[in-house]
């Protein structure tokens, strides 16, 4: 039996947050592929050895790789801002009585 409050809609399967086992694959790929930039970085640094200030900016661009590799990985997508389903009783104001009033 269903109480005419209850909101009877089917949730639709796009609207569901993917998987943990989903979430983690994702951000392991991710993590992968950051690390994997940086040694090619490192490589470029040193062929381009005679050049400092791009061998330098390769060398930089290689130093934060690892830290962001670990923000992101560790990072999960934020929570979807669900509404709470709350019992609200529908609010009645107090009838006024009928008095008779005997003036004597």
């Amino acid at each position: 039996m269903s109480s005419p409050d209850r909101n009877d809609t089917p949730v639709l399967i796009t609207e569901a947050a993917p998987s943990y086992e989903e979430q983690h694959a994702a951000r392991r790929r991710k993590y992968a592929i950051m690390m994997s930039l940086r040694f090619p970085c490192l490589i470029l640094a040193a062929l381009f050895a005679q050049t400092w200030w791009l061998a330098l900016f390769f060398i930089v661009l290689s130093v934060p790789l690892p830290w962001m590799a670990v923000l992101i990985a560790n990072d999960r997508p934020p929570r979807k801002a669900e509404k709470a389903s709350r019992y609200e009783a529908e609010r009645r104001a107090i009838a006024p009585k009928s008095t008779t009033i005997i003036d004597g």
